[in-house]
């Protein structure tokens, strides 16, 4: 199969190679481009941990004048990948405690204590569920500090026009609702719509599935669970 694949640039690759090693053609296509941003301000604590939804937390944080301060603090993550890279960039006590950040906001009900110090949540610009106000319901005081943003990109990379203009891509890959918005309005703006909504769109989460059905999709495949693996293993099932 050749398929498109719309992740930022990193994690694009790395999938493409995991997709290439399976015998399929792949183009790539980052819609989203990672932004750290530097020195933010992250309050005074003291904190009873740290928790991290994304890998693409790292890079600011890694680079803040306060690194010290946190590399030594309990750090809760979602997926083994953001554990190991927390673990490389020196975080001594990191526990993955699930594959998404539903099963991240259960394990920190049933494991922190109410009244404990407040958890400090380095995260995105934007995020798919409010983890401050869902923990605030139950007892559990969290400040969020964004220390990175996703931008989207405003036109496909003109590999991709042609593959879909010509109908030579199989399938596209969709890891995140912002990607898959990024996806719509390019296709829509490089006039070929139709074209990228006609092959099968394989999607992360219910979520993203039902922004492009909603823009007119009509093959849109969910994985199992919402991991890269499961997604690859949906591509891999075919009907």
């Amino acid at each position: 199969m050749r398929l498109l694949i719309t992740r930022p640039e990193r994690d694009g690759e790395r999938t493409a190679k995991a997709l290439r090693d399976r015998g399929h053609k792949v183009v790539l296509a980052a819609l989203m481009r990672i932004e750290p941003i530097a020195n933010v301000e992250l309050g005074e604590g003291p904190w009873s941990g740290l928790v991290m939804t994304s890998a693409n937390a790292l890079p600011a944080v890694t680079a803040h004048a306060r690194i010290g301060e946190l590399t030594g603090l309990p750090l809760s993550v979602v997926g083994e990948r953001t554990a190991a890279a927390a673990r490389a960039a020196g975080f001594a006590d990191v526990r993955c405690v699930g594959r998404d950040i539903g099963e991240l906001i259960q394990d920190i009900r049933g494991s922190l204590q109410r009244g404990a110090d407040p958890l400090l949540y380095l995260a995105g610009e934007e995020t798919s569920r409010d983890l401050a106000g869902e923990l605030a319901a139950d007892g559990f005081v969290t400040r969020t500090v964004v220390v990175y943003r996703a931008v989207k990109a405003e036109c496909l990379p003109p590999s991709a026009v042609s593959a879909l203009a010509a109908r030579e891509i199989d399938g596209v890959l969709h890891f995140s609702r912002r990607s898959a918005e990024a996806f719509i309005a390019c296709a829509r703006a490089g006039g070929i719509g139709d074209h990228a909504l006609a092959p099968p769109q394989y999607c992360l989460s219910q979520q993203v599935a039902g922004l492009l059905m909603a823009a007119g999709a009509g093959d849109v495949r969910i994985a199992g669970r919402p991991d890269e693996a499961a997604l690859i293993a949906l591509i891999d099932a075919k009907p």
